[in-house]
């Protein structure tokens, strides 16, 4: 039997993944002769070389091949191991791993973490903010425990509750010829040039469909890739745009921006609180989610 430490395996899969010994050593706070040290005892243990240097490029073997596949499923297979210890806990302990799409999802998850991290201070939230396809990326490599985002792609092994309504609305600068009417015709928007998000962005994307579905001619024209670009860039006069309503309400309040009455406005959508479907949740991340959905739902209630 072979008699690996889960410390050699450990500097092992660092090394193998960056294919370079002193990002490794960097990655896990070791020397690089510390590094080199538990590498050379596991080529001893297994009787064979995992790397070779040609040049100045550090390569795999074919026995460091096998090693590192057969590594990463033990690293697998421990943090499915360390899941379950996380579920026999109380709620009061541990860590939770949070992702959010930039904007609304944003806002509304540091509210959320200020009223949790009060109520179970023992417990460390990691929040981290990307566009869409960036959280995405993140539930599909086990990266984070849940994401608050837009309605998940299906087919994707992926889990979604909605839990709040994120309307969408037309705005315009204060001054726009638009904001001095009512009832606006859904046609009119067809003379209108709009400040876009980003492609991937889950607003782009309800906003394309909406105006295919409705055969109405949409003008993109400068595009911006976070929700407050786009308020400076229509507020300078430089177009309409379609934003998640509560991003916007700063600005309606000090009457920068306007929401426009459009006919078919606001277009209604949800938040989503969403993992991966083979997740096992951490009472930790049960306790976060529930109080998620507890405040949007006394949201709703005082509103």
């Amino acid at each position: 039997m072979l008699n690996l430490t889960l410390r050699q395996l450990r500097v092992f899969e660092a090394a193998a993944r960056h294919l370079s010994f002193s990002r490794a050593a960097e990655e896990l706070h070791l020397t690089q002769p510390g590094v080199s040290a538990q590498l050379k005892s596991l080529e001893e243990t297994i009787g064979m070389p995992v790397f070779e240097q040609i040049g100045r490029r550090v390569f795999l073997t074919e026995a460091g091949r096998e090693v590192y596949s057969h590594t990463r499923s033990i690293q697998q297979q421990l943090a499915i191991l360390e899941e379950s210890l996380d579920q026999l806990r109380d709620t009061k302990q541990g860590k939770i791993e949070v992702c959010a799409v930039t904007g609304t999802a944003g806002h509304l998850a540091l509210e959320c973490i200020s009223r949790y991290t009060k109520a179970f201070p023992g417990v460390r939230v990691c929040l981290k903010f990307a566009n869409r396809e960036a959280v995405l990326g993140a539930l599909a490599g086990n990266e984070t425990d849940l994401a608050i985002m837009g309605q998940p792609p299906e087919g994707q092994g992926l889990v979604g509750q909605p839990f709040m309504k994120n309307p969408l609305v037309v705005v315009a600068p204060p001054d726009h010829p638009l904001a001095r009417q009512r009832a606006i015709a859904l046609s009119a928007l067809e003379d209108e040039v709009f400040v876009v998000r980003e492609p991937g962005s889950g607003t782009r994307r309800v906003m394309e469909r909406f105006f295919a579905e409705h055969r109405i001619r949409f003008r993109p024209g400068l595009e911006v890739s976070s929700n407050d670009a786009v308020k400076c860039c229509v507020h300078a006069g430089m177009g309409l745009s379609i934003v998640p309503l509560q991003t916007v309400l700063p600005e309606l309040e000090t009457l920068r921006l306007k929401v426009l009455e459009v006919e078919r406005f606001p277009i209604v959508r949800y938040l989503y609180i969403v993992h991966r479907e083979s997740k096992r949740l951490s009472a930790a991340v049960e306790a976060f989610k529930r109080t998620l959905i507890d405040e949007a739902q006394k949201a709703a209630a005082e509103a």
